[in-house]
């Protein structure tokens, strides 16, 4: 097969994993162009990853005919734009998470892909990696019987380095736990157990402001205006009919990330679906345990490759669905009904009402099994 080509929009602090799987792990991909806002960042990545061109706006990379994926790492507010205009000019595109803000920007984003016969998908992956497809392969030899609930929980500190370094848009709409971590937790749970069918939410907001104490950051010792949700409560219930909660807060200490499914004949620890099959937390680890019955929970061994952080691999799998005809796995129906979970949560709390959604979306075939060296990306994705 050829190498697909793609552009890059987007080179802050997400790019550098996104460049070094593009440039060294995934073969069907070439990076032929990059841009950011600032130009300075745009031609560091260039002359770090050996990219050939660098353009000064994103007009001017969308014009490009070589660029056949457009590969869309800005912040959320930038999604739906970009991802449109991408769109308009016949790309095919990726973005990071979420999808876009609103349910409507996410809506006219999908159609416009179909009316364009053009592929559209979004972060996250992670339910690519092996953990998540050890866990998925479990559950689906059924290892721990019927599943019949699901508890999931991220709980972070209000100071880190991940909201110290984007405090522009964390606190803002398309911000906030649940969009900016909830969608790890969202997208596995969907790949593991199929559309959700209705969802409750209560979502808070502690404080009505934050001062940053990290010196690192910008906003050091500045006060920062709350304007989203730091701590959700959300309750899907499954076209299955598992009932699940998600847990997302801000407002607490430490780190604290953990998917619990409980099935009748066992259950099920996944420890991070924020990461493929390692964690760069050694003290949190990150592993699949199973537990029968009166029994300590054992860990599991992974079936399956990319245990380490393979951010990009959705991006890989795009390109080459567009040239085998298969469907990718992250796509924009995917992400869409992720969207339509998370603002169903926010609307349900507003309104005081369960929320019925709209969207589906068929599960994510799974990946290849097998961890030999000698499986090339290409038969796993197949």
């Amino acid at each position: 097969m050829k190498k697909v080509k793609i552009g890059v929009i987007g080179c802050g602090a997400i790019s550098d994993i996104y460049f070094k799987n593009f440039t060294k792990k995934f073969d069907i991909i070439e990076v032929a162009a990059c841009s950011n806002r600032t130009m300075k960042k745009a031609e560091e990545k260039a002359e770090k990853y050996n990219i050939q061109k660098v353009y000064v706006t994103t007009e001017k990379l969308l014009e490009d005919p070589e660029i056949q994926i457009v590969v869309n790492l800005t912040g959320p507010e930038a999604h739906y734009p970009i991802n449109m205009a991408a769109l308009e000019a016949g790309k095919h595109v990726y973005c990071e998470k979420p999808l876009a803000i609103t349910r409507k920007q996410g809506m006219e984003l999908v159609e416009k892909s179909k009316q364009k016969n053009l592929m559209i998908g979004c972060a996250p992956d992670t339910f690519m990696g092996a953990g998540l497809q050890t866990s998925r392969k479990l559950i689906d030899e059924g290892a721990i019987g019927k599943p019949i609930a699901v508890n999931a929980v991220y709980v972070g500190a209000p100071s880190t380095s991940r909201e110290v370094n984007k405090p522009n848009f964390y606190f803002k709409p398309g911000g906030g736990p649940l969009f900016d971590m909830g969608p790890y937790y969202i997208t596995a749970l969907v790949s593991l157990l199929g559309p959700v069918k209705k969802v409750m939410g209560s979502a808070h907001m502690p404080f009505k402001e934050r001062i940053f104490s990290n010196k690192k950051s910008p906003e050091y010792d500045k006060k920062i205006k709350i304007e989203t949700p730091t701590t959700t409560l959300g309750i899907m219930e499954f076209e299955s009919g598992v009932p699940a909660t998600i847990i997302t807060t801000k407002d607490s200490v430490g780190y604290n990330p953990s998917i619990e499914i409980y099935g009748t004949e066992g259950i099920l620890y996944i420890s991070d679906p924020n990461f493929f099959g390692t964690s760069p937390f050694p003290l949190m680890g990150c592993s699949v345990h199973m537990k029968k019955g009166y029994f300590r929970k054992k860990k599991m061994p992974y079936t399956h490759k990319f245990l380490e952080n393979s951010r990009g691999l959705g991006v890989a799998d795009m390109a080459y669905a567009l040239q085998s005809g298969m469907e990718h796995r992250a796509s924009g129906e995917l992400s869409y009904h992720v969207l339509d979970i998370m603002q169903g949560i926010y609307d349900s709390s507003n309104e005081g009402s369960a929320i019925e959604l709209s969207s589906t979306c068929s599960r994510p075939k799974s990946l290849l099994e097998g961890r030999s060296r000698n499986l090339s990306i290409r038969d796993i994705l197949a």
